[in-house]
């Protein structure tokens, strides 16, 4: 597999309302894109911090994978996004190595990027995501 760098790290907050103030007037980071992806149940908020991202995720239903993620653990570090080539070919490359794959194959996330994670359980507790182009 082929990762040039990560791509973003994914935290999860109550409300990016409330949120992105910290990252803008404490931080002095800014928030250059708001989004919603519906069929992930999240709004997201980014930041750029050299060739990495900061990805605010709110939940837009507290059934969502966020909305779950906060009432169990409560807001902090969701994922960690590594920038590939192809999300399709290291989705295989991974589960021909044996690790426990949550997508089969890539699917549409934020930023139009493709998309695949990896289960927690398979990966030291950390929920990876694969990211391509």
């Amino acid at each position: 597999m082929d990762i040039s760098h990560i791509e973003h790290i994914g935290i999860a907050v109550n409300s990016l309302e409330e949120a992105i103030p910290y990252y803008e007037n404490v931080l002095g980071l800014t928030c250059y894109a708001v989004e919603e992806v519906a069929d992930q149940k999240v709004k997201t908020a980014f930041f750029k911090v050299g060739d990495t991202k900061i990805e605010l995720l709110e939940s837009t239903d507290p059934e969502g994978p966020i909305g779950k993620f906060i009432e169990k653990k409560g807001q902090g570090i969701h994922h960690l996004a590594f920038a590939v080539s192809n999300v399709n070919e290291a989705l295989s490359e991974v589960q021909e190595k044996g690790v426990a794959a949550i997508d089969k194959t890539g699917r549409k996330g934020a930023e139009g990027l493709n998309i695949g994670f990896l289960h927690p359980k398979a990966t030291l507790g950390v929920l990876t995501e694969l990211c391509s182009e």
